[in-house]
């Protein structure tokens, strides 16, 4: 609920004319209301006054009047809870840019930090790159001190300064505020350290700006563009769509400062990529968390698919997957086309913005997006394995080379921990998440090493050195007993993984006991059968299984209470992974097998007339505390998990029933 307000609000500043996406956004923006009067961070969380005061903002700036009753509704929550001052850092920042909130009362974002050494034991090149290309463009703007032009004359503006705040704007001490975050919000309190920095720097912003005064300035203004060099190498890496939907509405706003509010061809260029991230539902239209989730989608129903053992039954299907993964591997570093990205090619400019190598990766969404990650990287590569040995797919004009390239990148991304992180090696030091700035984010500094990218990477390491036993074979081997080793530590005592992608505990069990098979570890082993005692624990009565997404927030199993369904607690998704991760363990004894029974009996009685499974929960998240939605999950994994049901029932293991 937080995307699309950042959209609006650029779009709003920079005179861009959303036209009838008006209409669908304020549907949705209606729609996700709660009984309370507001919204929440996402749309199963409860009201929080960061997806509050934005959705309010955005619907203002839609054309909703102040007298309308939802508006009436919000207002009402925003000013119970202490007005926008008491909102978290992010929503001040767009509050801000806006013209309705005061940069005194936004801690400090310097763009001199990237001017230190890279060897500097706190560097932003080291921030886990999401982060990093957020706080780029804030930095950014916050040290241009941009300034709505409409500020002082735009009527809108002037109401929106008296409806969110409790106290007459002119009176706020604003200063008073830059630390305060309604406890709806602060998921992750900001630590003392960083208040102390943080007032610190006040000093150098607020109560005596040298950084306006040679030399000072002059080192700012060093840090500004440097800041916008690296703006513009993001751009036309990604081809103007942006690592993400926040950095890349932030970083359209810069080249409009920039360029003086003036909209020239890169601001066109940036506004051409706009619709890439909105997509329109049931519920209307609203700002996805990516450019889409096309590659990883694609590549789990190819194996969920291929599994099945029905793949040559339909080989224009086979041939479009084949074709999709083809295209969609990243051939270059960077992948932009563009003439004016090279000089942004090549290994010195790419340590100079701090990017990871690219050359063979698979991304999450498109290849026109450019980041590559290892888990997308991992499940590309199973997909292609998968289809090129089919009679229907012509691979043969498909280089091995190409297979070569993605374990490369596979090999790289491996920490000296054992595991995988996401789009970049591990740079920064645990101490980082003492300066998280967001309040409402968890993990968020560096790129961690987690279950689920540790095992896909393993088991594509894995598959390939099957099929292609004299490449890199002592480095691939050394690899995986790393990996295995990794994931044994991180387990739980119960037997269980967190889950950091997906929701939550039955999402992390299916990738562990997969890497662990990957790593060499035999059914028996102790680690594999706790997480099949966890698992089975977890069953419910109807033979499924459910967790909310509350179980990444609080690091606890919390089985889903928001099924609606009479009779049933349980979803078809945490189900399907829980039956992967079991028929993966090839569990064998009675109640174990019956476990299964129960599982499969509880996906087929779920599945539609039409062949569809019903869209229940969110069954993503991000950062802890943000749920996301994959509707494809829905289909993909229960086909999977019954495509694997049909070749376990025909084991030994099945035989009995």
């Amino acid at each position: 609920m937080f995307l699309m307000p950042g959209l609006i609000i650029v779009c709003y500043i920079t005179g861009f004319d959303l036209g009838p996406r008006k209409d669908a956004m304020i549907i949705y923006l209606r729609n996700h209301q709660q009984a309370d009067g507001g919204w929440g961070t996402h749309i199963e969380s409860s009201s929080t006054m960061f997806g509050t005061v934005l959705s309010y903002v955005s619907l203002r700036l839609l054309g909703v009047g102040p007298d309308d009753k939802q508006i009436i509704d919000g207002r009402a929550f925003i000013k119970k809870h202490g007005g926008a001052v008491t909102c978290p850092s992010w929503a001040k920042f767009w509050l801000s840019l806006l013209g309705v909130h005061e940069w005194s009362g936004v801690n400090s974002i310097p763009a001199e930090m990237w001017l230190l050494p890279n060897w500097f034991p706190f560097h932003p090149g080291k921030l886990w790159c999401h982060c990093r290309m957020v706080y780029l463009p804030m930095c950014y703007l916050y040290c241009k001190r941009f300034e709505n032009p409409g500020k002082e004359t735009d009527p809108l503006l002037e109401s929106l300064r008296s409806e969110l705040y409790i106290t007459v704007y002119a009176a706020i001490q604003w200063d008073a505020y830059r630390h305060v975050c309604c406890p709806l919000d602060d998921y992750s309190p900001v630590t003392l350290f960083q208040k102390t920095a943080h007032n610190i720097l006040a000093f150098y912003e607020t109560y005596f700006p040298i950084w306006k005064f040679a030399p000072f300035s002059w080192v700012r203004e060093a840090g500004i563009n440097f800041a916008i060099r690296y703006i513009h190498a993001e751009d036309l890496q990604t081809n103007y769509v942006d690592i993400g939907p926040v950095n890349k509405t932030l970083n359209m706003l810069s080249i409009w400062v920039q360029d003086g509010h003036q909209k020239e061809e890169r601001y066109w260029k940036h506004a051409a990529r706009l619709d890439d991230y909105l997509w329109v539902a049931e519920d209307g239209m609203k700002m996805q968390g990516y450019n889409g989730s096309q590659c990883w989608d694609t590549s789990f129903a190819a194996q969920a698919f291929l599994e099945s053992g029905m793949a040559e039954d339909f080989p224009d299907l086979c041939r479009g997957i084949y074709t999709f993964l083809e295209r969609t591997q990243i051939l270059s570093t960077p992948t932009s086309q563009a003439s004016e990205a090279v000089k942004y090619e090549g290994v010195e400019s790419r340590q100079k913005y701090f990017r990871h190598t690219s050359k063979g990766g698979w991304p999450f969404s498109t290849s026109a997006h450019g980041w590559p990650i290892s888990d997308c990287t991992a499940e590309g590569l199973k997909g292609m394995l998968a289809l090129m040995p089919l009679k229907c797919v012509e691979s043969s004009s498909y280089p091995e080379t190409r297979l070569f390239d993605a374990v490369n990148v596979l090999l790289s991304y491996q920490n000296s921990d054992g595991g995988w992180a996401t789009y970049e090696n591990n740079r920064g030091f645990g101490f980082y998440e003492w300066m998280n700035p967001s309040e409402v984010f968890g993990d968020i500094m560096i790129d961690y090493s987690y279950v689920e990218c540790s095992s896909a990477s393993m088991t594509a390491l894995y598959k390939f050195q099957k099929l292609n036993p004299d490449h890199r074979t002592l480095e691939i081997q050394a690899a995986l007993e790393r990996g295995g080793r990794f994931l044994e530590a991180i387990q739980r005592p119960d037997g269980s993984w967190y889950g950091s992608w997906g929701v939550c505990f039955t999402y992390a069990c299916f990738f562990g006991i997969e890497g662990l098979l990957a790593a060499g570890r035999d059914t028996s082993c102790p680690a594999i059968q706790r997480c099949v005692t966890f698992v089975l624990s977890k069953q419910n009565p109807d033979g499924g299984w459910a967790e909310n997404y509350l179980s990444c927030v609080d690091k606890v199993y919390t089985r889903d209470s928001m099924f609606v369904a009479p009779g049933c607690d349980s979803g078809v998704v945490q189900t399907a992974w829980s039956l992967l991760a079991l028929m993966a363990a090839e569990v064998s004894g009675p109640g174990e097998v019956e476990a299964v029974e129960r599982g499969a009996r509880f996906l087929m009685s779920k599945q539609q007339k039409d062949g569809d499974w019903a869209q229940e929960n969110i069954t993503g998240v991000f950062n802890r505390s943000c749920g996301i939605t994959y509707t494809a999950y829905r289909n993909v994994f229960p086909i999977w998990a019954l495509g694997r049901y049909g070749r376990w029932k025909k084991t030994a293991c099945g035989k009995s029933q």
